[in-house]
């Protein structure tokens, strides 16, 4: 990885895209890399659309501003489509990560792009089966490092096992980790 990767991750509150963020931060320290994570903050009533953002480098990250131009663009809630601009500020080699049930076609056709790489997951049917509620942050955490291999999957699984193991019984914490791998299997490139 050169440079800094900025991640802008879309969610409705109580998704935990804000959660999600700051995790995905926190395995990527433990590949020894910098990072940051942080919400943008507004009416974070339950399912209002959030924000938040992860930047990571393999160097000190000395920015510390809105992430306007993302690399990866995590869509947690399809119907986000429909209100926000979720392929906003993405290059041209940008990747964007949506959970829904259509192929990446479809969405390329419905939002017009013409531009990056585009994954879908299901990550709502994978978090109902897996942790037996509609939280689609972590199966969207395993979609993410499979379409960009930004950290190691074990990593993932163990940081999120070291700081879950005490606030989940044993069926979430296994459920979370369960749907993170399928996530991570089942995710679809264009």
């Amino acid at each position: 990885m050169s440079g800094i990767l900025e991640i802008r991750w879309h969610g409705r509150g109580g998704q935990g895209a804000v959660t999600a963020a700051k995790l995905l931060a926190g395995s990527a320290l433990r590949e020894g890399k910098h990072i940051q994570a942080f919400p943008e903050y507004g009416p974070e009533r339950t399912g209002a659309p959030v924000k938040s953002f992860t930047r990571i480098s393999d160097s000190p990250i000395r920015t510390h501003s809105q992430v306007t131009a993302p690399k990866v663009s995590i869509v947690l809630d399809p119907t986000l489509l429909e209100v926000v601009d979720v392929a906003e500020g993405l290059p041209e080699d940008g990747v964007l990560i949506i959970n829904t049930t259509e192929k990446p076609a479809n969405i390329r056709k419905q939002l017009g792009l013409n531009k990056g790489k585009i994954f879908t997951v299901d990550a709502t049917a994978i978090s109902i089966e897996n942790i037996g509620r509609n939280i689609p942050n972590t199966p969207m955490m395993g979609a993410l490092i499979k379409a960009t291999g930004v950290i190691k999957l074990d990593t993932l699984l163990d940081d999120f096992k070291e700081k879950f193991s005490s606030k989940f019984r044993k069926e979430v914490l296994e459920g979370n980790v369960n749907a993170i791998k399928k996530a991570y299997e089942e995710v679809i490139a264009e």
